[in-house]
């Protein structure tokens, strides 16, 4: 059953604890992560939340757009960046119900 062991002295004071788990024994310093895999994770989550962000702010939209008019309108001219966001931004502009405010 998971849990923690509290090891106390005869006197009352602290000694070491021990994680136990549901699927193994107790947790020993072999299988604690070092600094370098906790740093590792950290950065994971923000590479994470920086993607999330970039993809509820358009952030692949240009590149999918492009990859859109190579694959079904191979003769038609591909746009720079900045036309496509001017256009994008015109559009939302003259449709007003694509966006919340």
């Amino acid at each position: 059953m998971p849990g923690v062991n509290v090891t106390r002295g005869a006197d009352g004071r602290f000694i070491e604890s021990t994680v136990r788990t549901a699927d193994a024994g107790p947790l020993d310093s072999t299988m604690v992560a070092g600094p370098r895999a906790i740093l590792g994770r950290v950065w994971a989550a923000v590479r994470g939340i920086a993607r999330w962000y970039s993809a509820i702010n358009g952030g692949q939209d240009y590149q999918r757009y492009v990859d859109h008019l190579r694959r079904t309108h191979p003769g038609a001219p591909v746009p720079s960046v900045r036309d496509y966001w001017r256009e994008r931004y015109a559009e939302a502009e003259r449709n007003p119900t694509n966006r919340c405010c």
